[in-house]
């Protein structure tokens, strides 16, 4: 079985150091089920190809321990011997790519890279293909599971036999997906949507695989609109485990912003939805690349979406989620596996209850401060106190702020007149209110300010979400009596 990732983000050689793979070399990796191998089939500055090879051992695959398990789809009878050696395992894409996937580019699925740790972070422009993919469901079900995450899909159904049409189709696709994503969050889609798509994984699932798919599925998984039939066939429909995955799905969708309609942004084809909230995040993350930030403070963190990625980016040695809601931060913990990452990793993150609007000398000394998706949910009489905890006491060198863009209300089908985009939202400002209020704050404090959007640009109304760039001048530091 067969996979390929292809880039045109030059040095197109560079998805080697992304991968940890020299395109010079042949690498081979033993699985329990066979050998993988991963060769660059083209590697020029241009563009460049890395293939995934599994060539699956039948004598191996039959013994693997803990294959399929009564009642699993998938699963093969004791007494169907000829079944063990006679199937589709080593032709078609399935569970056991998805398990070499998370093998062979282990460090590339978790989004860290010694050698370019900045292009790690950055969605870049991808080609996947996978030629033969078991698809339950067909080529509608592949592109309703990977349209909303970005992706331009084209999955095409393979014949029976080309030389007989009258056949009818194979249970087979050829699937392209084409998008500007990073490659972490790329593997992470496939790793989670290939066994989904094949539905009959090849080992037992036990209760650990709820957090493989959390983690694996984190920034997109909750928020999908097939999440129920993906986490479903992913846990080889288990109902208990089913269960206790989307009970933890909507934990995470109640403490995000998920539910606006700020988190799909309308567009032109209908059928490539694209997240509005992890391309903000990607902006609020290009930012503090800008700046050179090292130690980040993410201020109102809410569900940690934002800490998972910062988490993920090695350039970040101190990373802190400050919220008012210690049940939010118990959320945050257990979404990051916390109490299961190694000592050093550990030291990196930390977890605060603060609230905004009070002083605290804890939140001092810090490069940048963000503040992603937070003021609209302040109390506009309060928004003074926020900016003297933050831009007057605390004081980091940079603070990043993004905020909903009202004028862009009316491209959301559904959003009555006036409505906001959250129940939760104290206000909504136009661009000329956003920026007021920024330059204010920056004046009164001394920032310099810079502004940006987030989101396709409508020629009359904007992009959907506002940013602003707060840059500290050193030379001119406001004396206690100027906060207020």
């Amino acid at each position: 079985m067969l996979i390929t990732v292809s880039t045109t983000h030059q040095p197109a050689t560079d998805l080697g150091y992304l991968l940890v793979k020299h395109p010079d070399r042949a690498h081979s990796f033993e699985m329990p089920t066979g050998t993988a191998h991963v060769l660059f089939p083209e590697a020029t500055p241009q563009r460049c190809t890395a293939a995934l090879l599994l060539d699956v051992d039948p004598l191996r695959l039959s013994g693997a321990k803990g294959r399929g398990g009564k009642g699993q789809p998938g699963a093969m009878p004791d007494d169907f011997t000829l079944g063990r050696y006679v199937n589709d395992r080593s032709y078609a894409a399935s569970s056991l790519l998805a398990a070499a996937l998370a093998k062979v580019f282990r460090s590339a699925l978790r989004g860290s890279s010694k050698d370019r740790p900045e292009l790690a972070a950055t969605a870049i422009p991808l080609e996947v293909r996978v030629p033969v993919l078991r698809c339950r469901g067909g080529a509608e079900l592949a592109g309703r599971l990977f349209a909303p995450l970005g992706w331009t899909v084209t999955a095409t159904a393979i014949p029976l036999d080309e030389r007989y049409p009258q056949w009818g189709d194979s249970r087979y696709v050829d699937l392209t997906l084409a998008g500007t994503v990073r490659l972490s969050d790329a593997l992470n889609h496939l790793y989670v949507l290939l066994p989904v798509l094949d539905d009959a994984k090849h080992y037992w699932v036990a209760p650990d695989e709820i957090d493989k798919l959390l983690r694996a599925g984190t920034g997109w998984l909750a928020d999908h609109p097939e999440h129920g039939l993906i986490t479903r066939r992913y846990l080889a429909h288990r109902r208990a485990l089913a269960g206790q995955a989307l009970a933890r799905l909507a934990e995470q969708r109640l403490v995000e912003d998920a539910p606006d309609p700020d988190t799909v942004e309308p567009d032109a084809d209908e059928t490539v939805r694209r997240p509005l909230a992890v391309r903000r995040r990607a902006a609020v993350l290009a930012a503090l690349a800008e700046v050179g930030a090292t130690r980040v403070l993410d201020l109102g963190c809410g569900g940690g979406a934002l800490l998972g990625d910062l988490a993920r980016d090695r350039r970040f040695t101190e990373i802190v989620g400050v919220d008012v809601s210690a049940r939010l931060l118990e959320v945050v913990e257990r979404r990051l596996r916390l109490d299961r990452l190694p000592d050093r990793q550990r030291g990196r993150i930390k977890l605060w209850q603060s609230a905004l609007t009070y002083r605290d000398d804890r939140l001092r000394g810090f490069d940048a401060a963000v503040l992603m998706e937070v003021i609209e949910h302040v109390d506009p009489p309060r928004l003074p106190a926020l900016a003297d905890a933050v831009f007057g006491h605390a004081r980091p060198g940079t603070v990043v702020v993004t905020t909903p863009n009202v004028e862009y209300n009316v491209r959301y089908e559904g959003l009555a007149p006036g409505a906001t985009r959250h129940p939760d939202h104290r206000f909504e400002w136009t661009r000329a209110e956003f920026t007021r209020w920024a330059t204010e704050v920056a004046d009164r404090y001394g920032y310099t300010v810079a502004f940006s959007g987030v989101g396709d640009d409508d020629p009359q109304v904007g992009t959907p979400t506002q940013l602003a760039l707060f840059t500290r001048a050193e030379t001119t530091r406001p004396t206690e009596g100027q906060a207020q």
